[in-house]
């Protein structure tokens, strides 16, 4: 496998940088949607590099779940680089809660910017949560879709970091339907290792969980639930 992810990196960082680089230069004219031909062109690509050169391949289910005429905030379990690309092309446009630190980078980041995330500071969690909540609420009256991370960063196949409440807070304030994603992206791309394994990468997106008339915490703990379950399932 060592062979197979030099071959898989030699093409995928120069393509990759190439269409950031374009999403960069073409972010300032091209409205919204159609700047995520950059996340979009990125994953298939990745995808394809990873089919041909480390016979990884995608199995997602459950895309007809995605609601289509409201708003919703995605909420799925973090293990690799793979989801980062795959989840912002279910529902474009799709807003990602991130650290504000990949905005750093440079083309890669400039990039991303474009695509009107919301970026936060994890050293400081008060001023993060209510960032949050005032640009997630925002998003979310001008019918954007949110994606969150509860865990705050990848972790490695097998474990679950904690869950964040944040996700759960926004979709309480909002009403906005949550969807819960699990998958197990981490067996062929893992946080951490430059080697990328074959093997069938497994996304389940669930279906919408109503929110209005609910807490917070019950919010929370009905998607954490789902995506644990879930994911013991897909392996």
């Amino acid at each position: 496998m060592f062979i197979r992810s030099i071959i898989f990196t030699i093409g995928y960082f120069p393509v990759m940088l190439l269409i950031s680089l374009a999403g960069s230069l073409l972010g300032f004219f091209l409205p919204l949607k159609a700047r995520f031909f950059v996340p979009i062109g990125v994953f298939h690509f990745t995808s394809l590099c990873l089919r041909l050169a480390c016979n990884v391949r995608r199995e997602i289910v459950g895309v007809e779940n995605l609601p289509k005429t409201r708003a919703f905030i995605i909420v799925a379990n973090h293990q690799s680089t793979w989801e980062t690309y795959a989840l912002q092309t279910l529902a474009v446009p799709i807003c990602t809660i991130l650290k504000r630190e990949l905005l750093w980078f440079p083309i890669f980041g400039w990039a991303l910017a474009f695509l009107n995330p919301i970026a936060i500071d994890r050293s400081n969690a008060l001023a993060a949560s209510r960032k949050v909540l005032k640009e997630g609420e925002k998003r979310i009256k001008n019918n954007l879709n949110i994606l969150i991370f509860p865990e705050g960063t990848r972790t490695p196949p097998g474990t679950v970091a904690e869950f964040k409440k944040s996700a759960a807070v926004l979709a309480h304030k909002t009403k906005a339907p949550i969807v819960p994603i699990a998958h197990n992206a981490g067996n062929c791309w893992r946080k951490g290792t430059f080697i990328k394994k074959s093997g069938v990468i497994k996304m389940k997106i669930g279906e919408p969980i109503e929110t209005a008339g609910k807490t917070a915490d019950q919010i929370h703990a009905e998607y954490e639930s789902w995506i644990r379950k879930t994911m013991k399932e897909l392996g």
